[in-house]
């Protein structure tokens, strides 16, 4: 690390040691507000930086909209991006049947019959459960900062897009993110129905990232916006941190990890083992004061007799001690 005495090898053994006694015992039965309100309230702004949690990195758990936060708290994380499915289950959407195997017939009538009812609820979708599931978050200490359904692709109707920005507006966040497209018309589409709602679009990359990915979108529309993603940038070869200080007004949330370099294999390893520069970056954001989230998403496989509370907590911590050097 460039600017900091602490080794990899100290912020790993720190974070571990801290994260063991951070992660607490879950319950078998998850409340609803008044249990939740019970407990202490999770903080995990360190040094003006807002670190946050994608729900994703749960999916190898129970995720119901209460199961996911009770797995925030545990972690002391008091932000998230909330995947859509346990958002749009909680408040009432259609129940999915199972998702036919990739390249299978079976199961596609039942799925796509799925998806039009899905539709015909969103574009109709009341707004009061998102509204009740943001007091139920908020109440707890953790606040909604993205949203990312799957409202927002090419095949999604007009009405779709708008629940996306309406949902997210009632849930309290500033950004509904989906996966960068590769047609320039789908960003025009969605930068004029975001411009509408007043709510960013965060475009997600992969290895596919480069300088100049987003210019395009952005010059399209100024609520066309960045959900960058450092560690995919790092395993496709770029420098993260001259694109966080290039780029930074554009980004409105930054997903983290920790992979190695396009030359050292790409990798998804625990913090600290890759290549990408997660300790500068978040000093670096401290020390300039950006307000975008930086957002724990956990890919590394997750060792035998931990689970992925236990992991986001280690990043947390590393997170911590990295802002605290």
């Amino acid at each position: 690390m460039k600017h900091s005495q602490l080794s990899r090898r100290r912020f790993l053994g720190a974070a571990a040691m801290t994260a063991a006694s951070i992660v607490v015992s879950r319950k078998a039965v998850f409340g609803m507000p008044a249990y939740i309100r019970d407990l202490n309230k999770p903080n995990s702004v360190f040094n003006g930086v807002q670190i946050g949690v994608i729900t994703y990195s749960f999916r190898s758990m129970p995720s119901s909209a209460e199961q996911l936060l009770q797995y925030c708290r545990e972690c002391g994380v008091s932000a998230v991006e909330l995947m859509g499915d346990a958002a749009e289950t909680f408040a009432g959407a259609p129940v999915a049947p199972p998702r036919p195997k990739r390249g299978s017939t079976e199961g596609q009538e039942a799925w796509q019959a799925h998806l039009q009812a899905l539709a015909n609820w969103r574009q109709n979708a009341p707004m009061h459960r998102f509204e009740q599931l943001r007091k139920l978050y908020n109440d707890a200490g953790v606040s909604i900062y993205g949203y990312k359904p799957s409202a927002l692709g090419v095949t999604n109707t007009d009405g779709e897009i708008e629940y996306a920005f309406r949902a997210a507006k009632a849930l309290g966040a500033n950004q509904a993110n989906v996966e960068f497209p590769t047609d320039p018309a789908q960003t025009q589409r969605l930068g004029q129905l975001a411009a509408k709602h007043k709510v960013y679009v965060g475009y997600h990359g992969h290895t596919q990232q480069t300088f100049d990915m987003w210019d395009g979108a952005i010059a399209q529309s100024r609520f066309n916006a960045m959900n960058f993603d450092m560690g995919h940038y790092v395993a496709a070869g770029f420098d993260a941190i001259e694109f966080i200080k290039a780029k930074h007004k554009h980004i409105v949330s930054m997903h983290v990890k920790d992979r190695k370099t396009k030359e050292n294999g790409g990798a998804n390893l625990p913090w600290g083992q890759g290549d990408t520069p997660i300790a500068e970056a978040l000093q670096l954001m401290a020390k300039s004061r950006y307000k975008f989230p930086a957002t724990v998403e956990l890919e590394y496989q997750i060792p035998e007799g931990s689970d992925a509370v236990k992991e986001v907590a280690k990043c947390v911590e590393f997170a911590r001690k990295a802002l605290k050097a």
